[in-house]
């Protein structure tokens, strides 16, 4: 369009917002191809068999992913059931001060560890959150939870880091992203949701 002086208006810029929500989204999708109802199915039998013998579902993660543990803890409390048929089930991050103590004596790479050689038995399942895989307070979880005889889980980003191999079931999103692998967590554990109310809903 011109003006009255014959010059050419400039188009307008886009904003950065419309291509970052586009590259969001496009990756993300992608990412999610990459997930296995198969493999969905197994956890949701796993955490069936822990309900049956009384176990209790563990999860912990860091930062971003710790707040994912305790909204999935949540789900899991009612969402699976709400009329309490549901599954005994503890973010290992939620309590301040559990975590603060541990950090202050004896390390913050031992506050999810330690936490498990108390609570936890051969019937329990942990289920790890984490982008890279490699934060130690998540290693330590994991050789805590095989001392015990626990199921080990894992939803993973990145290149699933040391945590990949040491798992009973993995679940592994090749993206070096820290936000899409912390949505990935967030979207399995609302499947998981699903499934087990689905599961349950009659029981």
């Amino acid at each position: 369009m011109s003006n009255k002086q014959g010059a050419v208006s400039e188009l307008p810029i886009a904003h950065p917002a419309e291509s970052i929500t586009a590259d969001y989204t496009t990756t993300l999708s992608q990412v999610l191809t990459q997930l296995d109802g198969k493999q969905v199915a197994q956890l949701v039998d796993t955490l069936l068999d822990m309900k049956a013998h009384n176990g209790t579902l563990f999860i912990c993660g860091n930062g971003g992913s710790a707040a994912n543990a305790i909204h999935l803890a949540n789900d899991f409390t009612f969402g699976i059931h709400p009329q309490g048929n549901a599954l005994k089930v503890e973010a290992l991050a939620a309590n301040s001060s559990i975590l603060t103590c541990l950090g202050n004596d004896i390390g913050y790479q031992n506050i999810f560890s330690h936490q498990l050689k108390v609570k936890a038995n051969k019937h329990d399942v942990l289920l790890v959150l984490s982008g890279s895989g490699n934060s130690e307070n998540i290693i330590n979880a994991i050789a805590q939870a095989q001392v015990l005889g626990m199921t080990t889980v894992g939803i993973l980003g990145f290149k699933g880091g040391t945590a990949k191999p040491m798992l009973d079931q993995a679940f592994h999103f090749d993206v070096q992203d820290m936000q899409i692998s912390e949505d990935t967590q967030v979207i399995i554990g609302h499947i998981l949701m699903k499934a087990l109310y689905q599961e349950l809903k009659d029981v």
